[in-house]
Formats: structure tokens, C-alpha cells, sequence
């Protein structure tokens, strides 16, 4: 089972649209948040481009770069996990199942989530932006966290995931999502799901009749 994180596990994309509302205002860019939150999922290196297409190369990076920053000092003491994240991912390994984070996250991101969600132990390995050249929705992040769960193949893995960029990345490995609402986008976003929950409470109580069952 590879996890997203932001949104999937841990409620964090509000906080990251702020964190990008406050970049893009320290460069006099003034992108609404309505906007920005329809990117989250991607990585800086997407996310950017796509909301403000004339910038350069070099601007982008910056403003990835500070995002960040700005994440870590002001916002991410106020991310939680989700209710029932961390006894999902126990339900997933009492099943049987490895645990993978796939995640458009950087490493110290990534690592800070590993503490809230208490998952040290529950998790077999873990992919992050630092690993890749590309974020999601590009395959980069799922096709690495695939390799770590050599010899499995694609049709023995499921990704869980809240954004329709999770969605599309897994696709593009042969990997299908799990797609959960928790992260801000409708049904619609992610229509091209296997399955559709409101959350990781909804998929736990749910489990056994859940695609991570089968």
C-alpha cells in the first residue's frame, strides 16, 4: 500500500495553501486561494508552472524553495493526523500488507510526519521529492516507491491517495488509488479512483469490504 501523506494522512493542504498564498505575496504575485489549493498534490516544480506560467526557471525554484520555508516556520506545528490514520496503517500491516510513503513531500517533511503519525514501525519505506527529478503528477515518486517493493509488481500494490494528481501518478506506474475527500477535492476530482472514501476513518471502518482488503 503506498500513502500519500498531505491531505491523505495528515490534514495539511490548507496550511500548504497558505504557506503559498504568503510566497507568492513576498514576490508581489497576488494568485487566489481558491487557485492555489486546486494544485495541491504537486510539487513546486508543477504547482508553480502551472499558476504562474511566465516565470523562469529560477523564480520557480525560489518560490518551491520558500514555500518550504514558510511551511516550516509557520504552519506546520499546526498539522494533524487525521483521525484513524495511524490505525489504518496498522490495519494495513495486521493484513499483511508493506506500508510505502509516496509522498511530493520533502525528507524533513516527511520525517516530522513519521512522528505525528507514531508509523515508524508500520512503515517499510518511504519516497519523497528529494528522491526524484519530478513530482506528482508526473510517475517519478510512485515508480521509485514501486521499486523499493521489488519483486512486487504493480497489480499487487495499491496507492491511497486525495488528490487527482495521486491518481494520475499512480496510473502512470499501473498502479490504481484509493481516492479519499479529505483533502479538499470532489468526487468528480477524483472520479478515475477504484474507490472513493471520505477519509481514512471511513476507509478504516469500511476495511473489509475496502480494495485494501482484497
Amino acid at each position: 500500500m503506498l500513502f500519500d501523506i498531505d491531505g491523505t494522512l495528515i490534514d495539511s493542504n490548507e496550511l500548504h495553501v497558505s504557506a503559498w498564498n504568503d510566497a507568492f505575496q513576498e514576490v508581489g504575485m497576488e494568485i487566489d486561494r481558491e487557485s492555489i489549493a486546486g494544485q495541491i498534490g504537486k510539487g513546486g516544480d508543477n504547482l508553480v508552472p502551472a499558476l504562474a506560467p511566465d516565470t523562469d526557471a529560477e523564480t520557480q525554484e525560489q518560490l518551491s524553495t520558500r514555500e518550504g520555508e514558510i511551511f516550516k516556520e509557520r504552519y506546520i506545528a499546526q498539522a494533524k493526523p487525521f483521525p484513524g490514520a495511524h490505525d489504518l496503517l496498522v490495519r494495513v500491516r495486521d493484513a499483511g500488507s508493506k506500508v510505502v510513503f509516496a509522498s511530493s513531500a520533502g525528507q524533513e517533511q516527511l520525517d516530522h510526519y513519521l512522528k505525528l503519525l507514531d508509523a515508524h514501525d508500520l512503515v517499510d519505506a518511504t519516497t519523497s521529492i528529494d528522491d526524484v527529478q519530478r513530482s506528482k503528477p508526473a510517475p517519478d515518486i510512485f515508480a521509485v516507491a514501486l521499486k523499493k517493493l521489488a519483486p512486487l509488481t504493480a497489480g499487487q500494490v495499491l496507492a491511497v491517495g486525495d488528490s487527482p494528481y495521486d491518481i494520475e501518478s499512480a496510473a502512470k506506474s499501473g498502479i490504481g488509488t484509493v481516492g479519499l475527500l479529505s483533502g479538499g477535492f470532489d468526487r468528480d476530482a477524483l472520479k478515475a479512483a477504484v474507490a472513493i472514501y471520505a477519509g481514512v476513518a471511513d476507509l478504516l471502518a469500511g476495511f473489509e469490504g475496502s480494495p485494501l482488503a482484497r
